[in-house]
């Protein structure tokens, strides 16, 4: 899922579409059978990441582990706002079309070799030259220069005021080193600057992390993290709490309740940068006729699918961004309201209908959410041919157009932009609905290079309200993130864009 801005997108996103989240084959790297990993930091993700390769991968489960591999050259906080990383500031040109960026000096890679500027040069023209997944991120990029050892130049077609967010909203953005790409270790044994290395990995089984001892921030605290594979969250959480491991996020939503009544264990759930929705493809009928899409906003029950998908740990929304977001544009024009549905149904040619609605099992609540908005279409008079496929076969499906209806959610967004542009605007490259509005093309395209941030917010706010009159997407909720973890972790975060950090985290029996 697009951790982007995972969806990927929810991941994602990319955006991170929740291509962000798929699972593939396992990695082997030797080593790791060597390591004494007793004092170790044991954590529980659901997946096995299908490389390493921070550019190349789209998998959540892969950004797990190399979050804390790889740095960016700003990150974003706690609130998700952009701070120093490998750049300790940077400059804006007058007009807006070069961005200047100070290099800290003291960094080195995991094989000793020093961090540049040409590091940073060689990772973004990698992105654009490859035509990599991430491409789109830099697409007002016109140059990427090294002024000298440790200033690198953005050069930039028109204001880009979402730049920050996009070269370091995630870590498919990351530092790569050249040697360890060419050679084509990174896809196993990736080289980077962060606070721990890969160490090594049984195949199916853990990624070892080791502490890097010349990491240039501060911490990690912790001599290495294991990250175990247990796709089964009632496992998951006997391990947590039998102590076998200490974190988790491989977690039943119906036993979020439960756990947190548990004393022995440490309960996180933050809302979350992530949204699920569902949409129609605008190049078939009836839902070519946006009075057919606005039957089925009109028809479904949010409420009941967040409740049998997320059991309540989920906030209804009828726009992208979630509450907690400073681009958060409070608007919800859809009660549940069967008449209305069934009047629009009926005249634009939905009524005695039957509509294909695609999922996937990968993501297990999308099917459960169709069972819900088949029985809400039922009473309006409209039957559904649930269609659950395989993740790679669904996305291929999305591809090709073929399909009527499709049920998934985006994550791991930052900027507003990352929420709209490629998923509404007509030439968006996540646009497989097919959706076009030029007035909406404009507000988007505006909001890209506007440098006023009230001005840019109501750009968007207004984009949003029109998406959503539109019913280009139909909005569900936004899920909150839960993870769970031993009374003994000190130190840790859950954060809204899933990014899972270790690096300042302790071991009560570490603490200095």
């Amino acid at each position: 899922m697009a951790r982007g801005a995972r969806i990927v997108g929810l991941a994602a996103a990319a955006g991170l579409a929740l291509s962000a989240c798929s699972v593939g084959e396992g990695v082997d790297l030797a080593g790791a059978g060597e390591l004494d990993t007793d004092d170790y930091l044991r954590v529980a993700i659901a997946g096995e990441p299908d490389q390493l390769d921070p550019h190349n991968t789209s998998a959540y489960f892969s950004f797990q582990i190399l979050e804390n591999v790889y740095d960016t050259l700003v990150e974003p906080d706690e609130n998700l706002e952009m701070q120093p990383a490998l750049a300790e500031s940077w400059e804006v040109s007058e007009d807006q079309l070069s961005w200047t960026f100070r290099l800290r000096e003291d960094v080195v890679f995991h094989d000793g070799s020093p961090f540049t500027a040409e590091d940073v040069v060689y990772s973004y023209d990698r992105i654009i030259d490859e035509q990599l997944a991430n491409a789109y991120r830099l697409s007002a990029v016109e140059d990427v220069v090294a002024v000298d050892e440790h200033t690198v130049r953005i050069d930039v077609s028109q204001p880009t005021p979402a730049l920050l967010a996009a070269i370091g909203g995630y870590k498919g953005m990351a530092i790569v080193e050249q040697q360890n790409v060419e050679s084509g270790d990174v896809q196993l044994d990736p080289v980077g600057t962060g606070p721990f290395e890969v160490a090594g990995n049984t195949a199916g089984t853990a990624v070892t992390l080791r502490a890097n001892d010349d990491y240039w921030g501060e911490g990690p605290h912790v001599p290495g993290v294991v990250y175990r594979f247990i796709s089964e969250g009632s496992t998951a959480l006997a391990d947590l709490t039998a102590g076998e491991v200490h974190w988790t996020d491989s977690i039943p939503p119906q036993r979020v309740n439960s756990l947190r009544q548990n004393p022995d264990v440490e309960v996180a759930g933050v809302p979350s940068t992530d949204y699920w929705y569902v949409t129609m493809n605008q190049a078939r009928p009836p839902f070519d006729s946006p009075e057919a899409r606005l039957a089925v906003a009109r028809a479904i029950d949010r409420e009941a699918i967040a409740q049998v998908t997320w059991y309540g740990n989920a906030t209804i929304n009828q726009t992208a961004v979630p509450e907690t977001s400073v681009w958060y544009h409070e608007y919800a024009p859809f009660e549940q309201d069967p008449e209305r549905a069934r009047q629009l149904a009926e005249s634009s040619g939905l009524a005695g209908e039957t509509i294909d609605l695609m999922v996937t099992n990968e993501y297990p609540e999308t099917v459960t959410a169709a069972q819900v908005i088949a029985a809400n279409l039922s009473d309006i008079g409209v039957s559904t041919n649930i269609r659950t496929l395989d993740f790679a076969t669904w996305l291929d499906e999305q591809a090709q157009g073929n399909f009527d209806m499709l049920l998934l959610g985006w994550l791991g967004n930052v900027d507003v932009n990352d929420y709209y542009y490629n998923q509404h605007h007509s030439e968006g490259s996540n646009n497989a609905q097919g959706y076009s509005n030029p007035e909406v093309d404009r507000l988007l395209e505006a909001g890209r290079t506007e440098t006023d941030p009230d001005a840019r917010k109501e750009l968007y706010d207004r984009a949003a309200e029109q998406i959503v009159d539109d019913a280009s997407y139909v909005y569900l909720y936004n899920p909150d993130v839960v993870q769970a973890w031993a009374p003994e972790l000190q130190g840790y975060e859950a954060r809204p864009d899933r990014a899972i950090r270790f690096k300042d985290v302790r071991l009560e029996e570490d603490t200095e």
